[in-house]
């Protein structure tokens, strides 16, 4: 019989909310593990498109104990992150073991029991940081499968100058759509329709060469109730009636679908400029496909040679916790910012809520909260250890004491 590997707590994810945890928890004296099922850190980074930039300024692109990259770009392109995670990840170099998938995760007594291909961990505290978007979702429509063009996900994108001469309907508008609009924009495909149900939250990402992203704490600070109207307000201001040019607005707010959905703001980059110059055009929503054409819910017919569909992703978490009750009806976690699981002591999510100054903002904050709540009831659990060893010895002590007197 194999013996589990022990330790007080594993993380499972060595991305960037996984490796901000591990940090946050050796500094603290706790001894961690992490489990990645990649031969290397950043992998979900490398295979995002050579010319992808974060919508956080690099301001905010830093993890604990780390200073921010030094760039010379606000937003910081896909290399630069790659690098900062590899840089990140030689510090815990002791901590991680690679090529390690998770199999099952179960309580067993006082202790979380984790299967993998490389063996059985035994843990106190199991933090879980697999990412917010680690599949693509992927939407199935009628007569897909006999079209003859092209359908991919925004997660295989490319190199924009690929769609160069071509006709190309984008689904959707959101953060991953807007990102591809707006390489778009700067490349030469023939046609470019952006099918759409709804329009999105879009803010420019810059004013007056001023980064927005660089408020972001000023909205964290706003009362929730007001974030809608602001964004509102400024996204009329900056970009007039989108209406106008078929992007009709989302029945909640830019703030509401951020807080209650996880859907983040979209940033113009190039994008609405395109679309009114007529070189875009925004269409109603795609609702099946035949041998060469693309069907909208009107009835319009479009013939293009690629489709992308910016349809967001899922955590992918079901299969190892749906039955935990640590999940909504969504499949996130129902406490998914470093918060404990009241249902299951000792589990952790970290990396699976938006916040407005970005992911690696957010998985600083998980991984104090989670590290701190760790190391405190380690502590009390040493002082009960202490408290017994000394009520014990105080037992034995009265003991010879009595003896010594008969």
């Amino acid at each position: 019989m194999t013996v589990p590997h022990a330790t007080h707590a594993i993380v499972i994810g060595a991305g960037l909310s996984g490796m901000a945890a591990a940090t946050e928890l050796l500094k603290r004296g706790i001894a961690v593990t992490i489990l990645e099922a990649s031969d290397r850190v950043a992998d979900p980074w490398r295979a995002r498109h050579p010319k992808l930039r974060l919508n956080i300024h690099r301001h905010f692109a830093r993890l604990p104990g780390h200073l921010a990259p030094r760039a010379k770009d606000r937003f910081l392109p896909r290399d630069a992150v790659v690098d900062y995670l590899g840089d990140y990840a030689a510090g815990l170099k002791e901590q991680i073991v690679f090529n390690t998938s998770v199999l099952a995760v179960r309580r067993d007594g006082a202790l979380w029991q984790v299967d993998t291909n490389n063996g059985s961990y035994t843990c106190t505290d199991l933090v879980v940081a697999t990412g917010r978007e680690k599949v693509p979702e992927m939407p199935v429509w009628p007569g897909m499968e006999d079209f003859g063009g092209k359908v991919i996900h925004t997660a295989d994108f490319g190199d924009p100058s690929e769609y160069d001469g071509k006709n190309v309907v984008v689904v959707g508008a959101g953060n991953s759509g807007s990102d591809v609009l707006n390489h778009l924009s700067r490349s030469n495909p023939a046609q470019v329709w952006v099918a759409v149900r709804h329009g999105p939250s879009i803010l420019p990402s810059k004013i007056l060469g001023f980064s927005l992203q660089r408020m972001a704490n000023l909205f964290a600070r706003f009362p929730k109730w007001s974030l809608d109207p602001i964004f509102g307000f400024m996204q009329w201001a900056f970009f007039g009636n989108l209406r106008r040019y078929g992007l009709r607005r989302h029945k909640l707010g830019g703030g509401s679908r951020m807080l209650k959905d996880g859907v983040t703001f979209a940033l113009d980059d190039g994008f609405v400029a395109a679309l009114k110059a007529g070189r875009f055009e925004a269409v109603p929503q795609v609702v099946g496909f035949d041998d060469y054409t693309v069907e909208l819910a009107n009835g319009r017919k479009l013939r293009p040679d690629v489709v992308i569909c910016a349809t967001g992703y899922r955590p992918d978490l079901e299969e190892l916790f749906g039955d935990l009750g640590a999940l909504d009806a969504k499949g996130y976690p129902l406490h998914p910012m470093g918060q404990e699981d009241v249902n299951n002591p000792g589990l952790w999510f970290t990396g699976y809520a938006p916040v407005f100054q970005g992911f690696f903002y957010a998985a600083g904050v998980s991984a104090g909260r989670i590290a701190s709540h760790v190391a405190m009831r380690a502590a009390k659990s040493s002082d009960s250890q202490c408290d017994r060893k000394v009520a014990g010895r105080s037992r034995y002590q009265t003991l010879l004491a009595k003896g010594a007197r008969q």
